[in-house]
């Protein structure tokens, strides 16, 4: 398969349009802890601050999910980038907490439309054959925006200010919009008119990997919005240089390692990256020095590298053609596990200290493989024979 049939005009403008989006929301990750410190936030209140916009995004996935089984994946994508551009210009107005909570929330909704729609495109424009394939190199323009946005992010706010990386932000989002309204018009196939019923928006058959895309998304969540503050106490000026070695990593193991989803037994492979994600937040218990920051990113990232990427082809390969109610399923439960993360880690580091947090993660990473070799590997090999 030559390399201009494997990458289609679609495919590519998917990408970078993903990329810019993703730019903003990286850029966001460190930036906005640090900005609702400068106000006296708690850790409480800036963690629920933070998951509010992944929270609100996923009140909307389930409709946006069954909606396009009716109307294309192009019509979400140009409102979410739309979205994103005008909630980046009202953060310039919207001081902490009532008034910056509704802009969060907003802007929540600009990733409900437009990542529902483009995993659904994407879906659909990936052949079986190399999906694996390309669904890995799709990822690393997310791995390019977290190499890029929090490091950026951070330069601006320290060289600059706040002002001047909402209007960044605004504008990045509208490069995103052009790139999206090239996308050619796909005409949906209509299928049979079915009642609304809780299947309609969710996907029962997709619901393993999302549990576990749910814990992930916790972890995570919890990660990107409390290390900043937890790299600053430790002397580090700049945490962005911790996400540009995760993204790193991220892109060596998804480009060297694309193919093997579609060669290999896919839950064999996966099982080792899983118990590097605990491995890496374990690390990340006893850092305190950059050398052990950038240690734990490696091993976080080379954990991470497939394990996404496996976890939506899965989704999308056991709903059949109800991919639209997949991926809504897939992205709601990622949406409240990013949500939820810093919003939970927040009371509890009002409560407690980072330690505890660290720990609650290592068992949430504990509890993730434990789900997913009881619930996928055990039933891929008795259905293996």
């Amino acid at each position: 398969m030559t390399t201009q049939r494997l990458f289609s005009q679609d495919f590519i403008l998917c990408f970078f349009s993903q990329f810019t989006l993703s730019l903003v929301f990286c850029m966001l990750i460190p930036t906005i802890p640090i900005y609702l410190l400068r106000f006296g936030a708690k850790e409480g209140e800036i963690g629920f601050l933070v998951g509010i916009f992944s929270v609100s995004s996923l009140v909307l996935r389930p409709f946006v999910g069954r909606a396009l089984l009716k109307i294309p994946e192009r019509s979400f994508m140009i409102a979410g980038t739309l979205i994103y551009a005008g909630s980046s210009l009202a953060y310039l107005i919207a001081p902490p907490f009532w008034p910056l909570f509704i802009v969060r929330a907003f802007h929540g909704f600009g990733m409900g439309f437009f990542s529902t729609a483009i995993f659904t495109m994407l879906a659909n424009i990936t052949a079986e054959t190399n999906r694996g394939q390309l669904i890995s190199y799709f990822y690393l323009s997310f791995n390019m925006a977290f190499a890029l946005g929090p490091y950026f992010g951070m330069l601006f706010i320290n060289h600059f200010n706040f002002n001047v990386l909402l209007i960044v932000c605004s504008g990045l989002s509208l490069i995103s919009f052009y790139m999206t309204t090239k996308l050619r018009k796909r005409e949906i196939v209509q299928t049979e008119k079915q009642p609304l019923r809780l299947r309609s928006f969710l996907s029962r058959e997709g619901l393993p990997p999302s549990i576990m895309c749910f814990i992930l998304s916790f972890i995570w969540g919890a990660l990107s919005a409390f290390f900043p503050l937890y790299a600053l106490k430790h002397g580090l000026s700049n945490p962005g240089i911790f996400f540009i070695f995760v993204a790193i990593t991220l892109f060596l193991g998804r480009l060297l390692g694309g193919r093997i989803l579609d060669h290999s037994q896919r839950e064999r492979v996966i099982m080792p990256f899983l118990i590097l994600i605990v491995m890496a937040i374990a690390i990340l218990l006893f850092s305190a020095t950059l050398s052990m920051f950038i240690l734990a990113a490696v091993i976080l990232g080379a954990g991470w590298a497939l394990v996404t990427p496996f976890l939506m082809i899965y989704a999308i390969e056991k709903a059949g053609p109800a991919r639209g109610p997949a991926m809504a399923t897939y992205t709601a439960l990622g949406d409240l596990g990013t949500g939820l993360g810093p919003m939970i880690m927040g009371f509890i580091l009002e409560l407690a200290d980072y330690p505890i947090m660290w720990s609650c993660l290592i068992l949430a990473g504990v509890l993730n493989f434990l789900y997913f070799y009881y619930s996928i590997v055990k039933k891929a090999r008795a259905l293996g024979g």
